[in-house]
């Protein structure tokens, strides 16, 4: 029996591919009807290569409510996994794990005013599922989704959350009310441009929206993306009187430390 026959894992097919630029890409795969997930959560996904399952942590992008799974991926030409995942093809299988996780939840942080999703690059994909559950509109006055690239290129699902999502049959009132979108760019021109770090310390992003200044009595944050820009983000949080939410404790701000540590 080939171990990716293992109960641990889930054989799904996939349904569409889209590739955003020569570095980002997207894929839709069909979702068992048992695997249950909150949105913000992540699974293990992967490939069986030679014979073997390849698997990596990665956000799901769909809603909890959808029939389908949706994943936002970087391509890495030499990448053990990457390399392969971004040659999918409709049809093909991707192996999915059934026990999705994660700190990207909303019951890790305690209630609040405004919500604050502060994310780089790929980072973005556990905040586009839940920028479409309608748990955290009834939950928030407001819903910042802040995206830092360095190419305009690479902001995935713009239009989505420009275009679409205020025109969605269920959500779109609630879309127009109370989600505010904060793409910026760090290499070439745009709307807004800058590192999160600095339009965060500097106040900018609340004054270009006109909402009252962060903070950590009022509102909650969650952080996804780079690195070095999340080890910056958090010293900034703390700076400012921020705590760190987990399943243990509810926290003013958390983080997915799954994709920090690898």
């Amino acid at each position: 029996m080939s171990s990716s026959s293992s109960p641990a894992l889930l054989k799904e097919t996939v349904l569409s591919v889209h590739h955003w630029n020569d570095t980002l890409f997207s894929f839709t795969t069909t979702r068992n009807s048992g695997l249950r997930f909150q949105s913000g959560q992540f699974v293990m996904i992967g490939l069986e290569i030679q014979g073997r399952p390849l698997l990596r942590a990665y956000s799901i992008v769909s809603p909890h409510y959808e029939e389908h799974l949706e994943f936002y991926s970087i391509k890495v030409q030499n990448g053990p996994l990457t390399s392969h995942l971004q040659h999918l093809q409709v049809g093909d299988t991707l192996l999915v794990g059934r026990k999705p996780t994660g700190t990207l939840i909303k019951d890790n942080l305690r209630p609040g005013r405004n919500l604050y999703l502060l994310s780089t690059g790929t980072g973005l994909a556990p905040f586009m599922s839940i920028v479409r559950d309608p748990d955290y509109y009834d939950a928030y006055e407001h819903i910042v989704l802040v995206h830092g690239v360095r190419y305009v290129s690479e902001l995935g699902y713009h239009d989505d959350i420009k275009e679409t999502l205020p025109m969605h049959e269920y959500l779109g009132e609630a879309v127009q009310q109370k989600l505010r979108y904060f793409p910026t760019a760090t290499r070439e021109p745009f709307v807004q441009q800058g590192r999160i770090t600095d339009l965060l310390e500097s106040g900018n992003i609340e004054r270009e929206l006109g909402l009252p200044a962060i903070d950590p009595l009022h509102d909650r944050v969650m952080v996804c993306g780079n690195p070095g820009v999340l080890a910056d983000l958090v010293e900034i949080l703390h700076r400012r009187g921020f705590d760190e939410g987990s399943m243990q404790k509810q926290g003013s701000y958390v983080i997915e430390r799954a994709f920090v540590e690898k």
